[in-house]
């Protein structure tokens, strides 16, 4: 029989609508008491790690559920593990994950779109979907996965790409790796390769700003802070900055804080194609690090990970460009 812990740390899915159609937090989650109803074998280890709203999860609550995972693989014998999260930043926890923890064991988040009480609620059947998942011989070695809507994404790629719709995880590009159907897990694709790091500690102060038509230097200037430590740009099309932006920027090269570069859109990977003031070529050449296949949020998390594991100059360089990792 496999063990499966199960880590609750709040969201829509433990969460219900009032009278006025409002969704607000309970006080206890409800799925604690609906494990009965799952026809499977399974021994489920459940915790409560935490109550909250997922735009209150912050990195050290990402870094207590690894090391409380870790506990879980040194200690108790656990064969996965599967964690409630909300969606807001489910993506960010996972991969938060996913670079920290090694991938021989299985590790799915799941949440919900809709609240325990709505009509249509999909907060169990996305549950019931993760625990098999978690249990899954053929779950190992893929990283950690996000598992809604009887979809199965590796935390790299996949993303949030609708505020209600209960299809909202979406990976561009590739697509989800597997798929559920009938209380079965399939599997359709395998990561390439996988890159981790030991974090004990965080660094804070690592920002995320997002490049538009007319940027001015300002935002950059801001930052030049003795608390930054790292700045991700999402970038226009494949890579490029307003030219204004560029002294500011540099000011901050200049000072040893790593900038990190991904496109802001949907699809594709951002790389040093144009050679123009302001594009990629020159961005490059200035030291901007190019994260290629990755959002935003995602980049940041890569790159806090790198600086709190005492990465820096190269390696940190070679740790958040690779491409496939």
């Amino acid at each position: 029989m496999k063990k499966i812990l199960v880590l609750h740390t709040g969201g829509t899915i433990s969460m219900s609508e009032n009278e006025a159609g409002e969704v607000i937090q309970n006080e206890q989650n409800p799925l604690l008491n609906l494990t009965h109803h799952f026809d499977f074998e399974i021994e489920l280890v459940v915790e409560d790690i935490f109550n909250l709203p997922s735009p209150h999860i912050a990195p050290k609550h990402m870094l207590q559920l690894k090391k409380r995972i870790q506990k879980g693989v040194d200690e108790e014998g656990i064969d996965g593990v599967v964690i409630t999260h909300g969606t807001d930043t489910l993506e960010e926890t996972a991969y938060f994950l996913d670079l920290t923890l090694p991938n021989n064991l299985p590790v799915v988040l799941t949440g919900a779109m809709r609240s325990s009480n709505e009509i249509g609620s999909d907060g169990l059947h996305n549950f019931q979907s993760a625990i098999l998942t978690a249990a899954s011989d053929n779950a190992k070695n893929k990283g950690v996965l996000i598992v809604m809507n009887d979809e199965v994404h590796t935390a790299r790629y996949v993303t949030k790409t609708h505020t209600t719709n209960v299809a909202t995880f979406r990976t561009p590009t590739f697509g989800p790796i597997g798929l559920i159907s009938k209380n079965r897990v399939h599997f359709f694709q395998e990561l390439i390769a996988q890159t981790t790091a030991e974090v004990t500690e965080l660094t804070e102060e690592v920002f995320l700003v997002k490049a538009y038509a007319g940027m001015s230097p300002l935002q950059f200037e801001l930052l030049d802070h003795p608390k930054t430590k790292g700045v991700v740009i999402e970038a226009l099309g494949a890579g490029n900055l307003p030219p204004q932006t560029l002294p500011a920027i540099q000011n901050l090269l200049d000072k040893n804080i790593p900038i990190v570069l991904v496109s802001r859109c949907f699809n594709g990977i951002a790389e040093d194609v144009y050679h123009y003031v302001g594009g990629g070529v020159e961005l490059k050449e200035m030291g901007v690090i190019f994260c290629r296949g990755l959002n935003g949020q995602k980049a940041r998390i890569k790159l806090l990970v790198g600086l709190s594991a005492g990465m820096q100059g190269d390696e940190l360089a070679e740790f958040v460009n690779n491409a496939t990792s």
